[in-house]
């Protein structure tokens, strides 16, 4: 049995895209609420945008991430999927026999390490669009003799075009190396961000589908997917907001000099809550993204494979 299917690919490029449009409005609130400032809360944050930016404010930086992440989310389920086959090949001498809780583990720790090397520039370039409008406090600022300027709001200047001047000035002012700023943090948190992703969705599949039918209700997949999605984004939200944090750094002077300098100064500044900013936001939006991926996902590898 050839372990390689390409419609994998295909499948999650489509997932891919239906998840995008369906959780950026809610990923931009996320962002704006980790690595800016000035938001009280989630609902602020969303009067906020709204008010100063109308809808148009909610799907900041959209068209990159709907092309990119439909190609980044085509190399994570047909990497997991075929990865979990050859193992299945490797340890039973059958693709197809049914995978352990280890073949899983195994199978979404390398995704997710492989994830990383499309993901990062991909996940740099979106926030550097959604934190481009964001409303810098001037708290920062000082009036000549060092009167803080506490009640001011500046907004920031526009710094990128769009996508590709966003992509080409990054890789003038930082090089190369600057499209893989929080790579590391990226990858602390997408390796067992992956296992918390699809051993859930396959656990709450066979839970929800008793008979163990081959093909489990759609309703069941769109449950089993919303709930993988929320645990995985809720424990994920710590290094999420210092991957968030050092990929917005270089909108404004840098202030981090890694991953251990970025977590030491949040919690100095600003206490251990600040690695729980936008948590809610990843709950609620973790459940209809990874809802929409998984269904559409599944629903598309059964029409590829009907043909």
């Amino acid at each position: 049995m050839n372990c390689f299917h390409l419609d994998d690919f295909i499948a999650g490029w489509i997932s891919g895209a239906s998840s995008v449009v369906v959780g950026h409005p809610l990923d931009t609130v996320k962002t704006r609420l980790q690595a800016g400032k000035g938001y009280k809360n989630t609902f602020h944050c969303i009067v906020t945008i709204f008010r100063k930016e109308s809808v148009s404010g909610f799907f900041k930086g959209l068209s990159f991430p709907l092309a990119s992440v439909a190609l980044y989310n085509s190399v994570v389920f047909g990497c997991f999927s075929n990865t979990q086959r050859l193992i299945s090949k490797f340890r039973y001498g059958d693709g197809r026999h049914p995978s352990s809780i280890l073949d899983l583990t195994l199978a979404s720790m390398v995704t997710g390490f492989v994830s990383v090397g499309m993901g990062a520039p991909v996940d740099l370039v979106k926030i550097r669009l959604q934190m481009q409008s964001h409303l810098v406090l001037a708290e920062s600022l000082n009036l000549a003799g060092n009167v803080p300027l506490r009640s001011v709001g500046i907004q920031s200047q526009t710094v990128y075009r769009g996508p590709i001047h966003c992509i080409g000035s990054i890789l003038e002012s930082e090089g190369v190396t600057g499209l893989y700023r929080g790579a590391g943090a990226m990858l602390l948190r997408d390796i067992p961000g992956y296992t918390l992703y699809f051993i859930p969705y396959t656990l709450f599949c066979d839970w929800l589908n008793p008979d163990g039918n081959a093909s489990p209700h759609p309703c069941s997949i769109w449950l089993a997917g919303g709930l993988a999605g929320s645990i995985s984004w809720v424990t994920a939200t710590p290094v999420d907001v210092v991957k968030s944090r050092l990929q917005a750094d270089g909108l404004h002077p840098r202030k981090y000099r890694g991953i251990m300098h970025c977590i030491m100064k949040s919690y100095k500044t600003e206490g251990l809550h600040v690695f729980f900013r936008g948590v809610t936001v990843n709950a609620i939006r973790g459940f209809p993204m990874s809802a929409t991926m998984f269904l559409t996902y599944e629903l598309s590898l059964k029409f590829f494979r009907s043909l």
